[in-house]
């Protein structure tokens, strides 16, 4: 039987000058914008904005998001009158304040325009945000009817963040082909959820090729072949895939036990030290594990080891009373159950020490 439903795929500008693309593709959108991120990503394109906008759109104000994306921060900017007297938005900054401005933008009706200012996930793009509660923790996924009209990815300011947050980027980027390949193993896959899992092949190879120079150049603040390479596998080629694999009540092969390490994760005291793609990280060499792809595995390891990404528990602060809370949180995950077989708590909890025991040997 045939079904309704729509796809919205994501349209972008990349490198150091893509801001002079923003009055072309705004054009129809409307007159006034509201500019919404992060107190340092604002500090980084405020005034390349700004620039590119003079004479084309009017600007309501510059409002700093709250700090983390939560529905108590999309209640706070609903409620702003800049906000509600712009045509349009543009978000600014790492995937929370994206998350956030993306949430709101959909209550309102408004479009929205995303300016990631590092690259450290896919949200820029993704018709999928990532929600906390105030303390912390995960509060779930909001799902907006479309993703972000827009994305521009200037590479410059990208190339002057730290590194460590390209680092982040990468070790999140690392989950997309293997989560997504795990989650739709066996499964009778139609036209757009089987377009995501083959295009999910696109995801890693260029993190091994490039991944290491552009966090060289990263750290030296160079413009490069790699930067752009790696920034368009973590924005953009992960967020097409997620787009194409994400529904909110059909189907969700988006992720799985890589993500659930993390969301699980999320519960403890000592997650606020540790970036969502550090963690990712380690949880994609668990769910290698799990799966029993020992040779991907252990590549993969290698690699995280080579750029400085956890390989063991010990890295991110877990101990025995911590890894019982993740294995208490875990089950009531949704990427719990996106694997061909069924998950149990010993399964998890055997796959986490061994991926930990292998990592040690590193």
């Amino acid at each position: 039987m045939s079904t309704t439903y729509s796809v919205y795929l994501p349209n972008y500008s990349v490198g150091p000058d893509c801001y002079e693309a923003i009055p072309s593709v705004t054009a129809r959108y409307g007159k006034k914008v509201v500019i919404i991120g992060g107190k340092t990503a604002l500090s980084k394109a405020q005034d390349a904005i700004l620039a590119a906008v003079k004479g084309h759109l009017d600007v309501t104000a510059v409002l700093w998001y709250g700090g983390n994306s939560t529905y108590e921060n999309v209640d706070m900017l609903m409620n702003t009158k800049e906000v509600q007297e712009a045509d349009m938005v543009f978000a600014v900054g790492g995937g929370r304040a994206v998350d956030c401005c993306k949430t709101m933008a959909d209550k309102m009706g408004k479009p929205v325009f995303t300016f990631p200012t590092i690259a450290s996930n896919c949200a820029a793009c993704t018709a999928i945000c990532v929600m906390y509660k105030q303390d912390g923790s995960l509060a779930g996924y909001y799902y907006p009817k479309h993703c972000a009209e827009h994305t521009f990815i200037n590479t410059k300011i990208i190339a002057e963040a730290p590194e460590k947050l390209l680092w982040a980027g990468i070790g999140d980027a690392l989950s997309k082909e293997c989560e997504v390949l795990i989650a739709t193993e066996g499964r009778k896959l139609l036209n757009t959820p089987l377009l995501g899992r083959a295009l999910a092949g696109a995801c890693t190879s260029p993190l091994f090729e490039y991944g290491k120079q552009a966090l060289a150049d990263c750290k030296n603040n160079v413009v490069s072949e790699a930067i752009q390479e790696v920034a368009l596998d973590i924005i953009m080629s992960t967020g097409i895939v997620s787009n194409l694999t994400t529904t909110e009540n059909d189907y969700y092969y988006n992720s799985s036990l890589g993500h659930c390490f993390y969301n699980a994760y999320t519960g403890l005291a000592c997650a606020e030290r540790h970036m969502h793609g550090e963690v990712v990280s380690f949880g994609v060499i668990v769910l290698l594990t799990c799966d029993k792809q020992f040779e991907l595995r252990d590549k993969i390891a290698k690699f995280n080891k080579e750029l400085g990404l956890p390989v063991t528990l010990k890295e991110l602060e877990v101990d025995e009373a911590g890894l019982e809370k993740i294995l208490d949180r875990a089950p009531a995950i949704l990427e719990w159950k996106k694997t061909p077989y069924e998950m149990t708590r010993e399964k998890f909890k055997q796959a986490i020490l061994d991926a930990d025991a292998y990592g040690k040997t590193l």
